[in-house]
C-alpha cells in the first residue's frame, strides 16, 4: 500500500508537470496563430493591390499578364497554405486541451484505484502520429515546383486518398492536372482538371482548372470545345486574373492568322 501510493504521488507529481509544459506550449501555439493570422492579412492586403495592378495595367499586354497573374497564383497559394496552417493549429491546441483533460480524468476519477492500467493495452495518446494532411501537401508542393513531377504527383495522389474532403483537396486534384501539363500530356491534364470541376466545384481552383482544360482541349485541337471553356471562364469568373487569360487566349485563337487570309491581287 505504501509502494501505491508512492506510486500515485509520483503519477500527479508528473501530471502537473505535464500540465505546466502543455500550458506553456499552448502558450507558444497561440502566439504563432496570432503570427500566422497576420501573415494571412499581410497576403490579402498584397494581393488586392496585385490584382488591381494587373487589372489596370496589363490590359493590352498579354505577356505582363501571364507574369503578373503567375505572381498573384503563387500569393493566393500562399495565402490558402497559411489559413490551412492556421486551421492545424488550432487543431492542434484543440488535442492538447483534451489530452490534458483525459489526463486529469483518468487521476482524479479513478486513477489510483488500481484498475484503470491494469490491461496494459491502453492506447498511448502521446505516440507518434502517422504524417499529417499538411506536411503530405507542403511536401508534394514542394516536389512539384522543383520540377520533381514523378513523385509530386505520387504525393498529390496519396493526399486525395488519406484527405478527400480536407480544403486543400480541391488544389491537390488542380496540381495532378498541371503535372501532365507541363509533360504535354493534354489529354489526362483535361481528365484531372474535369475532377477539379466537378468534385470539387467549390475549390478555390475552379476558375484555374476551366481555363486550363481550355487551353489543353486546344493544344488537342478541339479548338470549339476549348474556346467554349475559355469563354465560360470570361462568363462565370468576369473580374477574376483568369478571366483575363481566357480573353487574351481567345482573341489569339479567333484571330485570323496572316497565312489564313484569302489572298489579295
Amino acid at each position: 500500500m505504501i509502494e501505491l501510493q508512492q506510486n500515485v504521488q509520483q503519477l500527479l507529481q508528473a501530471q502537473r508537470d505535464m500540465r505546466s509544459a502543455m500550458d506553456t506550449n499552448n502558450a507558444t501555439l497561440r502566439t504563432l496563430i496570432q503570427q500566422s493570422l497576420d501573415s494571412v492579412n499581410k497576403v490579402n492586403n498584397e494581393m488586392g493591390a496585385l490584382q488591381k495592378t494587373v487589372q489596370e495595367s496589363t490590359a493590352n499586354s498579354g505577356a505582363r499578364l501571364d507574369t503578373m497573374t503567375t505572381q498573384t497564383q503563387g500569393l493566393s497559394d500562399n495565402m490558402q497554405d497559411v489559413q490551412a496552417r492556421v486551421a492545424k493549429l488550432a487543431q492542434q491546441m484543440n488535442d492538447v486541451q483534451s489530452l490534458l483533460q483525459s489526463i486529469d480524468g483518468k487521476i482524479s476519477g479513478g486513477g489510483t484505484a488500481g484498475g484503470g492500467t491494469a490491461g496494459g493495452n491502453a492506447p498511448n495518446p502521446l505516440a507518434p502520429a502517422p504524417i499529417s494532411a499538411d506536411t503530405l501537401y507542403q511536401n508534394a508542393l514542394r516536389d512539384y515546383n522543383s520540377g520533381n513531377y514523378d513523385l509530386s504527383r505520387q504525393e498529390f495522389s496519396d493526399y486525395l486518398k488519406s484527405f478527400p474532403t480536407n480544403d486543400l483537396a480541391g488544389n491537390a486534384q488542380f496540381y495532378l492536372g498541371e503535372i501532365f501539363y507541363a509533360q504535354n500530356n493534354f489529354r489526362d491534364a483535361v481528365t484531372e482538371y474535369d475532377k477539379v470541376l466537378y468534385t470539387y466545384p467549390k475549390s478555390y481552383k475552379t476558375a484555374a482548372a476551366l481555363l486550363k482544360k481550355g487551353q489543353a482541349e486546344i493544344q488537342l485541337g478541339q479548338k470549339a470545345t476549348g474556346t467554349r471553356d475559355l469563354r465560360e471562364v470570361v462568363r462565370r469568373f468576369p473580374n477574376s486574373p483568369e478571366a483575363k487569360q481566357a480573353a487574351a487566349k481567345l482573341k489569339e485563337v479567333e484571330t485570323p492568322t496572316r497565312s489564313s487570309r484569302p489572298a489579295t491581287h
